[in-house]
């Protein structure tokens, strides 16, 4: 944590912010001064201090509901940080065309579905804060980086990226700024999930911590530091940028160890 109150007087609204790196955005948010709202399927893991709407990125009536609640008792908004999404398995073979309907209407529309009810709100905010407003997108190192068994996942993320892209060109001159983070595996309960289906838990963790060069997933902490410092002031000039936090996954070729 930090005692920087940076965020003194701005409003933030984060999606998927009951848990995992959402929540951990919450709470740095609240930490550097911002009055936080999150917006989450269910809402009982939400950290204390935001304030907590329930809502499905998968039903657009439900998000501008949401958004329009929270930004009425917030007061505005300054940042959307649009984090909610879901994880699959497999190859081109292994997902029905149901579940790839499922996983890019959550991953990619979801965001779609905040933005447009945000915008608004951010668009009367940049008038009064330049600078200070701003989009940050959980995209992956899935989008940069063939992994296997991530066929659908990959390409949900890979939309993320272009989309960020576009979004960043289309509102840069309405002082909106829109970045996203890429993480590495992050240690979130997707993860505990995912360990916990595999044969030998043990030996899947270890081969997750091995895939990336530090050793070890990524924390939601250290994802939060990355989101928190792209919606910060500090980034007045950042947009159109993806911000790799993936331990060296999509920059570093390592020998393999000795021994």
């Amino acid at each position: 944590m930090t005692g920087t109150q940076d965020f003194d007087g701005m409003s933030a609204l984060v999606t998927g912010g009951a848990s995992g790196i959402g929540a951990a955005v919450a709470t740095l948010l609240l930490a550097r001064g911002a009055r936080v709202a999150v917006l989450d399927r269910e809402t009982k893991g939400a950290p204390d201090g935001v304030l907590a709407f329930e809502a499905d990125v998968s039903d657009d009536a439900a998000v501008r509901d949401a958004v329009d609640r929270a930004t009425g008792e917030l007061g505005g908004l300054h940042t959307l940080v649009s984090n909610a999404g879901i994880g699959s398995i497999g190859t081109v073979e292994d997902n029905n065309d149901e579940e790839w309907a499922r996983v890019l209407d959550i991953n990619v529309l979801g965001m779609v579905r905040a933005a447009r009810h945000a915008l608004p709100h951010l668009r009367r905010a940049a008038g009064m804060r330049p600078g200070s407003v701003s989009i940050t997108q959980t995209c992956s190192i899935a989008a940069t980086a063939g992994i296997p068994q991530r066929a659908l996942y990959s390409a949900s993320k890979g939309a993320v990226l272009s989309l960020t892209l576009a979004m960043a060109a289309d509102h840069v001159r309405e002082g909106i700024r829109v970045n996203c983070v890429n993480p590495g595996t992050a240690d979130t309960p997707w993860i505990g999930r995912l360990l916990g289906q595999a044969e030998d838990p043990a030996a899947e963790r270890a081969a997750l911590d091995a895939r990336q060069p530090l050793g070890r997933l990524v924390s939601a902490e250290e994802v939060a530091a990355a989101v928190v410092y792209l919606a910060s002031p500090a980034a007045a000039s950042v947009t159109g940028t993806a911000l790799a936090v993936d331990g060296g996954m999509q920059g570093l070729r390592l020998r393999p160890a000795a021994g």
